[in-house]
């Protein structure tokens, strides 16, 4: 890959003003260098195109900082060039004129934010949202045994957000692909996407939230024996919460979903997610709920995605 060769010394960041503490990941050589130099490739192309930097904060002011990977908020509101296609933009708009209760939505990372996940999220699958055609297709391409009928793509989406039904916590998947299953069933492919971030370790659930997360766990049945001492608190929990939020829908009492998958997209370049992935899986006594995938692999699919998005996503994340 183009991003192999990329130079990101000192020197070269800081000119970039892509010089963060933030990105160096403690004895972990190698994400550190794949974070710096995804912000080093968002900063150039920027630049390449003549937009402005943005800061930290997003909205400037006199103490803001210069930030070569982000667009100068009032311009990336205005022009929308933190998306790659018209389609990708429109489905921007309409999620933020459709708000969920409780979502965590943060517009100024959405529009400005180049190294930012969520505006990613939009720029990989945004497309399908306006093409229910395409859409189903996709599914079907990535994910040939789930159940077929109509799809419907919400992104940044939870089915209940602080609802004990569910997890009472507020996790939602960056992307959902809803699939009308038929007799008024659904099923679903909720997806994570992940960028320049790497698998951190996060403090273990409070007892009052921890309660349910294993009752979930357990009555799913797919994790194996003693798994808890490989997960809380470990930089595998994230991911099970997401995957939690899946087999929660399928234990829903309305039994409206009757399958599910977690799926975890990440670039094949970014090692902290190619590990933590592989970890997590081999937790899995059945691992049909989840899926692990490159975002390489889901762009290479035959018969998934199509036309100048692709292209375009390609030379701006991947190289």
């Amino acid at each position: 890959m183009a991003n192999e060769g990329l130079e990101y010394t000192d020197a070269a960041l800081r000119a970039a003003h892509c010089w963060f503490g933030v990105d160096r990941v403690a004895r972990d050589v190698a994400t550190t260098a794949w974070k710096r130099r995804a912000r080093l490739r968002q900063a150039q192309w920027r630049a390449a195109r003549g937009f402005p930097m943005g800061t930290h904060p997003h909205g400037g002011g006199p103490d803001a900082s210069a930030v070569g990977s982000r667009l100068e908020l009032a311009f990336a509101q205005q022009a929308g060039v933190n998306f790659l296609t018209a389609g990708a933009l429109a489905t921007v708009r309409q999620r933020l004129a459709a708000p969920e209760r409780f979502q965590m939505l943060k517009e100024d990372r959405l529009w400005a934010d180049l190294l930012s996940s969520m505006p990613m999220c939009f720029n990989l699958f945004g497309d399908l949202a306006g093409d229910a055609a395409a859409a189903q297709r996709a599914v079907r391409a990535w994910w040939p045994d789930a159940p077929s009928g109509p799809v419907q793509v919400r992104f940044e989406h939870s089915p209940g957000r602080r609802d004990p039904a569910f997890l009472g916590n507020q996790s939602a998947f960056d992307v959902a692909f809803e699939i009308d299953a038929g007799a008024d069933t659904r099923a679903i492919v909720g997806v994570e996407t992940k960028y320049h971030e790497h698998a951190a370790k996060e403090a273990p659930p409070k007892p009052v939230a921890l309660g349910r997360y294993v009752e979930v766990t357990e009555r799913s049945g797919v994790f194996v024996d003693g798994w808890r001492e490989h997960i809380l608190g470990t930089d595998l929990q994230q991911i099970w919460l997401d995957h939690l939020l899946v087999l929660s829908m399928l234990q829903h009492p309305s039994q409206r979903w009757r399958w599910g998958r977690f799926v975890l997209v990440y670039p094949a370049d970014n090692p902290s997610f190619v590990s933590a992935a592989a970890r997590y899986a081999a937790l899995l006594a059945n691992r049909s709920t989840f899926a692990a995938t490159t975002i390489e692999a889901l762009l290479a699919t035959r018969g998934a995605l199509s036309g100048e998005g692709v292209s375009a996503f390609r030379e701006r994340y991947l190289g």
